[in-house]
């Protein structure tokens, strides 16, 4: 992912609401929103040159509840392509036995390893971050939040507007797809507003809309998460083919009643 905003218990009817954007270079080979054969507890989608995914929940078995969500951190020097790839620790903390809390201590003590990340996992028992550009693994309060490719007290102007966009779905809440298109502006920031990531500024200014469109990388995939007062989860998700913003005809659509 490169944009995600949840809101964690702050409406009465939906104790979790997030929506995401993976953004990816087009060339990289994906595979949608599904159940994976190897391992069907878990529903996400697949990153299918390194095998790891930015986003998944567990939906059946002991885990059954858990999800989690990652985002790379934009920073300059260039990576080191020997790192392993950051996809893996979504599917780590969902399907360790241990608790969020424990696996993520555990990511910690190598996060050194990777490239920068953050990091965000939950339950019906908390949500928790993680990042290895800030110390500590921190328990969310209720709250909304939103993060893109820095960390997650950092206001860059696609992550204040997505908290906005959040604020407004929640004054009306509508259906898990309107949810996962809600981060969907293209609008570029000034200047004066951009993050200073140390890549060229004809890339930062393309980086900082909501929807990316640009020659060879754009948004891949945008997805909605929602947990009702009731326990049942609904995710969603609409993959874009490789090029600029081509949909597939129809998003993936998954109600895992029992979910919390």
């Amino acid at each position: 992912m490169c944009l995600i905003t949840f809101a964690y218990q702050q409406h009465d009817d939906y104790p979790l609401l997030l929506a995401a954007n993976r953004d990816e270079f087009y060339a990289r080979p994906t595979r949608a929103l599904d159940y994976w054969p190897d391992q069907p507890s878990l529903l996400a989608g697949k990153d299918l040159q390194a095998g790891g995914t930015w986003m998944g929940v567990i939906a059946r078995g002991p885990n059954t509840g858990r999800f989690a969500a990652l985002t790379n951190i934009r920073q300059l020097p260039a990576p080191d392509i020997k790192a392993p790839s950051r996809g893996e620790l979504v599917t780590k903390v969902l399907l360790t036995a241990q608790s969020i809390p424990e696996c993520l201590k555990a990511i910690e003590l190598r996060g050194h390893q990777y490239q920068g990340f953050n990091l965000v996992a939950g339950d019906a028992s908390g949500i928790w971050y993680l990042s290895n550009r800030v110390p500590g693994v921190r328990a969310l309060d209720p709250g909304v939040y939103s993060l893109s490719n820095g960390t997650l007290d950092e206001p860059w102007p696609k992550t204040t507007l997505a908290h906005q966009q959040l604020k407004d779905f929640m004054a009306e809440p509508s259906s898990v797809r309107d949810l996962a298109l809600l981060l969907s502006s293209r609008s570029r920031a000034p200047d004066e507003a951009l993050p200073r990531t140390g890549i060229a500024l004809d890339w930062e200014r393309a980086l900082s809309a909501q929807w990316i469109d640009i020659p060879e990388y754009g948004t891949r995939a945008q997805t909605g998460f929602l947990v009702t007062a009731q326990g049942e989860a609904q995710l969603y998700e609409q993959t874009l083919l490789p090029g600029p913003g081509t949909p597939l005809p129809a998003g993936q659509q998954f109600r895992l009643p029992g979910f919390w």
